[in-house]
């Protein structure tokens, strides 16, 4: 008899990381003003320093050119690595220019069309305007720039960087960014110049390999879906070393936790990306599903809001809209269309987010057990765009003690 031989077994690579969109805007600029300065020489990529992490990363430039004796545009393309991402390919463009000679710094960073603005924490605020809003260019963008463009300035120079991004008011609108209020484009976010592939296959494992040993240590363990959740979560007191980054890779990530017998999981994260778990949706990334319009009318019929506000809320663009008209019935003491849904004080915020927030830790808890065979106790807190706390769920508050530092 004769055997096949068996194949070779192929590991597949790592997820390529990638850079940020503040590398690429910076090195578009770094490109400008070489060409401002006369630089006429064939310029295929810059070398820009990223500060954070402490490296220098070859950026490839698309286009330079001269567009005035005292203003260049240079242009790039984002490549954001191995992750799902709707910048991917997007120009970048950055107009470099002389200084006017009432300018006080010697940088000065201006958002041109594409880049978001950002909105005052209350968007009604009295005689505030677009124009008044400041451009979506956040801190580590800000440093970036000022690390690379500062030691190339001439004695006594002083320039205006303007960043464009042609594509980037078409694209926010397939974001959440106004959620978190930013308007008429994209954001120049990040802490970091590397883009880590957080939705890409391979960045489940080394989510995996954490959760594994946190779960070693603790039978209690927090679940947070990004930055915002770990940065919070540790204002709030919690032990750092509990707390498990998940990405959108919720339900894997929860069948994990059953199958390592931790006892009992927090879920602490963004109303807008919790609220899908309520509607059995376990990978929150929009390419994946969505639905939140939907799960959050669902809620908010079940609890009796009176029929013309569900299709209201339905009619939200975000979550944070539809929490914020749930604010304004609160306020004007909108009551239910019926007996059956009266009998509490509770505000209409207080009766929807108390029924998202149980339908969440029953729908993890049956995922968890339909995955693993395990009974996990899962509890949840969701907090708005203000990183201020909506909710807690009866379970959520009781494994809050659990998760702090003593």
């Amino acid at each position: 008899m004769t055997h096949s031989p068996t194949p070779p077994t192929t590991i597949a690579p790592p997820p390529r990381t990638g850079y940020t969109l503040p590398v690429f805007a910076c090195a578009s600029a770094i490109a400008a003003l070489h060409r401002l300065h006369g630089d006429r020489s064939p310029l295929t990529a810059v070398t820009l320093n990223l500060v954070e992490p402490a490296a220098t990363a070859d950026i490839p430039i698309e286009q330079v050119s001269c567009l005035s004796p005292t203003s260049a545009l240079a242009i790039t393309r984002s490549d954001p690595g191995d992750n799902l991402d709707l910048t991917r390919d997007t120009p970048i463009w950055a107009v470099v220019e002389r200084g006017k000679p009432d300018q006080i710094e010697a940088i000065a960073i201006l958002g041109g069309e594409g880049i978001g603005r950002q909105t005052n924490p209350d968007p009604t605020a009295a005689g505030q305007t677009v124009a008044d809003q400041q451009p979506a260019i956040y801190a580590y963008a800000r440093r970036l720039l000022h690390e690379n463009l500062t030691p190339l300035l001439q004695p006594d120079e002083k320039i205006r960087v303007t960043l464009i991004l042609p594509e980037g008011r078409s694209l926010a609108a397939r974001t959440s960014n106004a959620a978190f209020g930013v308007v008429e484009g994209l954001s120049l976010l990040g802490t970091s110049g590397i883009s880590q592939p957080l939705s890409a296959p391979g960045q489940l494992e080394a989510f995996r390999a954490e959760l594994r040993q946190k779960a070693t240590r603790h039978r209690c363990l927090v679940f947070c879906i990004g930055e915002n959740g770990l940065d919070l979560g540790r204002q709030m007191g919690m032990n750092p070393d509990c707390m498990v980054k998940t990405a959108n890779w919720l339900g894997p990530l929860l069948a994990e936790a059953g199958m390592q017998e931790v006892e009992s999981i927090l879920l602490f994260g963004y109303h807008g990306k919790l609220l899908k778990l309520a509607g059995g949706i376990f990978h929150t990334h929009h390419h994946v599903a969505d639905g939140r319009q939907e799960i959050f009318a669902a809620q908010c019929a079940n609890v009796g809001l009176p029929i013309a506000e569900v299709q209201a809320v339905f009619a939200c663009e975000t979550a944070e809209a539809a929490l914020q008209h749930l604010r304004q019935l609160d306020t004007l003491n909108i009551q239910p269309d019926s007996d059956d849904a009266a009998g509490t004080t509770n505000g209409w915020v207080a009766r929807v987010y108390g029924a998202i927030a149980q339908q969440i830790d029953r729908r993890s808890e049956v995922y968890i057990h339909a995955h693993s065979d395990r009974r996990v106790q899962v509890g949840s807190i969701l907090f708005g765009r203000d990183r201020q706390i909506i909710h807690f769920s009866p379970t959520g508050s009781a494994l809050l003690p659990q998760v702090l530092l003593s």
